[in-house]
């Protein structure tokens, strides 16, 4: 019979604990911070692996100078590392959403074209190194000057993904607001999902399962309020709708109840039913606004503490998370720390021929203290002749190939933390040390690789994903239908499309779609 465990930790909270550890490495913030303290936001970008796609002086010939100051006052309080901390991120890995277009802020209109501060993820198949780059989107069918050569997959933004509407989530001089846009400074939260997610308001609302995932359910008739009000919705008879994603294929369709000034508002489901071209064309509640704070649920599982977070973030969050502790003072500016690192100088001990050896580093690589270099030599001839190795040498052969450390390396490397990655073999292995063949090796070359696709990708040389018309190929098709399949990038389901390519095509946990912020 199989156990289960009543107090279960969602999958979620797994994901983001590791995202935490290793998406944003204190080296990073460190960085980025120096960089933006001294008023250097392109250096902050560049700490934080952010590509600028556009020229201020471009800007400021297209659409003046005024809107040009405004547009560099934001980069100038834009918080690179921070804006990596809160981006969209998808299942299981935690990666960036690839192929996003996520407004930061709206500048209205200026002359013929509407101007919006954009950051994107590459697609997939170029996300090595977890890059972002930032943008200037002037609207559909309105070339800016300045353009990367390389084209994005979805160049226009995502209404589901935008922080126009919360700028504490990467404007430095603004991050105090997290705790109140997301609950923390509630005195009657206690941290369970029931508090936060009360079942009387999701029966209301006709989704009783809501109180099972990360839902703040309580906040989005405020959120929805400033949604329509930032869309210039205006309210018919008191009313506004709106849509919530709720997952792959399924919507809610809510309407806001008195959103004025002088009442609290309040949702309710839309009583007429909608065509689907009517529900498609509703604001969309942002999933910032939709969701729950994932700094705030790992806080209030114990699966975090105050100093891992980021410091703008545990500035605002630490003292409501510990409420009744004396004050929460001590959390204002906590020292960051990523996973943990195996960098050790302390030998390992092998036993070797009866007797307990030591392993440490000698002159930057890992050897065997304990054996003298005559006998090292003459054990290392016999291997390469097909005798036993020395245990010692054994030893050292396995933390080469496979290291205990292997899933932290490939943790770094997952979220493009190299440097990291690097820091962590040559904490092992000394920085003198030659790899061997084995899974640490094909990690990071296949890294590296990886690399060469994003860089491709950046200089528009592979403007779609490489895999493209191997279909056609694979098929024998004459020159014109590789062609055009090559020229196709969703090439049409039809009775020939094989089973494998229809089921994924037509699925609704696609693995895209797995996305918990």
């Amino acid at each position: 019979m199989a156990h289960h465990f009543a107090n279960e930790i969602p999958t979620r909270l797994l994901m983001w604990q590791r995202v935490r550890a290793y998406a944003v490495p204190p080296s990073m913030i460190e960085t980025a911070t120096a960089r933006r303290a001294v008023g250097d936001w392109a250096g902050a970008c560049a700490a934080a692996r952010t590509d600028v796609d556009f020229d201020l002086r471009a800007v400021a010939d297209r659409h003046g100078t005024d809107l040009t100051a405004r547009l560099r006052a934001d980069l100038r309080r834009l918080a690179p590392d921070l804006l990596r901390w809160h981006m969209p991120r998808i299942a299981p890995d935690g990666r960036l959403r690839p192929g996003l277009t996520l407004t930061l802020a709206r500048y209205g209109h200026s002359g013929a074209a509407p101007l919006s501060l954009v950051v994107r993820t590459p697609p997939a198949w170029a996300d090595a190194g977890q890059r972002m780059s930032l943008a200037v989107w002037e609207g559909r069918g309105n070339p800016a000057r300045g353009r990367p050569a390389h084209s994005h997959p979805h160049p226009c933004p995502e209404p589901r993904f935008r922080f126009d509407l919360h700028r504490h989530l990467w404007d430095a001089t603004r991050s105090d607001d997290l705790a109140r846009r997301s609950g923390a400074d509630r005195p009657d939260v206690t941290g369970a999902s029931t508090a936060l997610n009360p079942p009387g308001a999701c029966a209301a609302l006709g989704e009783p399962r809501l109180q099972d995932g990360p839902w703040a359910v309580d906040r989005w008739a405020a959120e929805a309020e400033a949604l329509l009000r930032a869309e210039g919705v205006p309210p018919r008879g008191g009313r506004g709708a709106f849509t919530v994603r709720l997952g792959a294929g399924r919507r809610a369709v809510l309407e806001l109840v008195a959103p004025d000034d002088s009442h609290a508002p309040t949702l309710r489901p839309l009583r007429t039913t909608l065509p689907p071209q009517q529900v498609a064309a509703l604001p969309v509640l942002p999933d910032a606004a939709a969701r729950t704070l994932p700094d705030l649920e790992l806080l209030r599982a114990g699966l975090i503490t105050a100093e891992r977070l980021h410091p703008l973030v545990a500035r605002a969050l630490a003292a409501p998370a510990s409420a009744g502790a004396s004050g929460g003072e001590g959390a204002s500016s906590p020292a960051p720390t990523g996973g943990p690192l195996s960098v050790t100088g302390d030998p390992h001990r092998v036993e070797c021929r009866g007797e307990v050896h030591r392993i440490a580093l000698r002159d930057g690589m890992l050897s065997a203290v304990d054996h003298d270099q005559v006998t090292l030599r003459r054990e290392e001839l016999l291997v390469a002749l097909g005798g036993p190795a020395l245990p010692c040498l054994r030893a050292i052969d396995a933390v080469h190939r496979a290291p205990e450390a292997l899933p932290a390396v490939r943790e770094r490397l997952r979220h493009g933390d190299v440097a990291g990655a690097l820091a962590v073999v040559e904490g092992l292995l000394g920085p003198a040390a030659v790899l061997r063949d084995g899974p640490l090796r094909e990690e990071l070359v296949a890294a590296a690789a990886r690399r060469i696709d994003h860089g491709l990708f950046r200089a528009g040389l592979v403007a779609e994903h490489p895999a493209a018309g191997a279909r056609a190929d694979a098929a024998g098709g004459s020159g014109a239908s590789r062609a055009a399949s090559a020229g196709s990038r969703r090439p049409r389901l039809d009775r020939r499309t094989p089973s494998v390519i229809r089921s994924k095509r037509t699925s609704r946990f696609r693995p895209r779609t797995g996305v918990y912020r």
